[in-house]
């Protein structure tokens, strides 16, 4: 079977040792007679394995007991509204950046609900950068900050994040999550869609402050609560739980390697090489500001356009499958998410100098 490498945005490319092992266990979990999609969720199977997947990413992340994890559903684009229906009240304002249709999306579902201050925008730079933090025009009564800390579509990434805020920051974290280390007692709020970094699609992540919990009016539907989704321990009803459990299995393996230390280091030599390729030649061109680089999103466009069709031809009959770009910006597109091991990177990193001889 010919070698694939799946550089696809998301749903992305998963473990092949948790694949395995999803397989090993698809029909009989740990000798119960049960796949885990035949389980009970409240059963003692599912429930050791639900603990067991929070106790292992609180280990990776080092989330305190400050902090509530919540296994919900939805995807991120539910937590654009249920953010501001938990934290902030009807007559209630808050802070975004925009960095691009990510957060773009974001910002259009809370205009819709509350009251929104762009503090600030590389929209008219094309989104080639991270607005400088000394640039932020923010609210003194806001009752969040919200970031995209990595845009899929653009490849932008928040190197460091702002800190000592006079409000909480709130991050969408759905495509680095778990990439390298961040500091959770810097956030109110930390989400993320899984079907990046953790696992299969139909889970979401969502770390939250406790105090902030306490924001959650009586009057939300049970489902949209946080508070409530805590006091049930994410099982208000029945959870994605086949999707948890391969999280679990992901997590697990980000433990054994050593961490996220150990990951983000990986990360970045994958990342380095692709970059130094790009910046190697006039043939291929990058379009962000190079301290604002994505480690897991890499667009990149060929400065013949018109060669840009062949390229992702060719790259398929290889073996290296999704690169083409967001329908909504056209490019190339690597994304090279953890479990995108290294040596698919150097495999295209060798397509692209081939292809470059042959059309340069």
């Amino acid at each position: 079977m010919k070698q694939i490498y799946n550089f696809s945005a998301g749903p992305a490319v998963l473990p092949e040792s948790v694949l395995l092992k999803v397989k090993e266990e698809m029909l009989d979990w740990n000798g119960s007679g049960m796949s885990v999609m035949e389980m009970s969720h409240r059963g003692p199977e599912f429930m050791s394995i639900a603990e067991g997947a929070e106790a292992s990413l609180r280990r990776l992340m080092g989330i305190s007991q400050d902090y509530s994890v919540l296994f919900l559903q939805g995807g991120a684009t539910l937590q654009f509204s249920q953010l501001l229906l938990n934290l902030v009240p009807d007559d209630g304002s808050v802070d975004y950046v925009h960095t691009g249709e990510w957060s773009k999306k974001a910002i259009a579902e809370a205009r819709g609900l509350r009251n929104v201050n762009v503090v600030a925008s590389s929209e008219s730079e094309a989104f080639s950068r991270i607005p400088d933090f000394v640039s932020w025009n923010m609210s003194s009564d806001a009752s969040y900050l919200h970031i995209t800390s990595n845009e899929t579509i653009g490849g932008l990434e928040f190197q460091t994040f702002p800190t000592n805020l006079s409000s909480p920051l709130v991050a969408d974290m759905s495509s680095n999550i778990l990439s390298r280390p961040v500091r959770v007692d810097d956030f109110g709020v930390i989400y993320a869609g899984a079907q990046k970094n953790i696992g299969p699609a139909g889970l979401t992540i969502v770390i939250i402050r406790r105090d902030l919990l306490e924001r959650s009016p009586d009057s939300l539907p049970s489902m949209l609560s946080y508070a409530v989704q805590d006091k049930n321990q994410s099982m208000l009803n029945t959870p994605p739980t086949f999707a948890m459990y391969v999280a679990g299995l992901v997590f697990d393996w980000l433990n054994d390697l050593g961490g996220l230390p150990v990951i983000e280091k990986t990360n970045i030599e994958k990342s380095n090489l692709l970059y130094e390729k790009i910046d190697s030649t006039d043939f291929y061109v990058s379009p962000i500001r190079k301290e604002d680089r994505s480690r897991m999103n890499v667009p990149f466009r060929i400065s013949e356009p018109s060669l840009e069709k062949e390229f992702l031809k060719k790259a398929e009959e290889r073996g290296l499958l999704q690169l083409k770009g967001h329908r909504s910006v056209g490019g190339i597109r690597a994304s090279i998410y953890n479990a995108m091991p290294i040596h698919g990177v150097r495999t295209l990193v060798d397509f692209m100098s081939e292809f470059e001889r042959e059309n340069g």
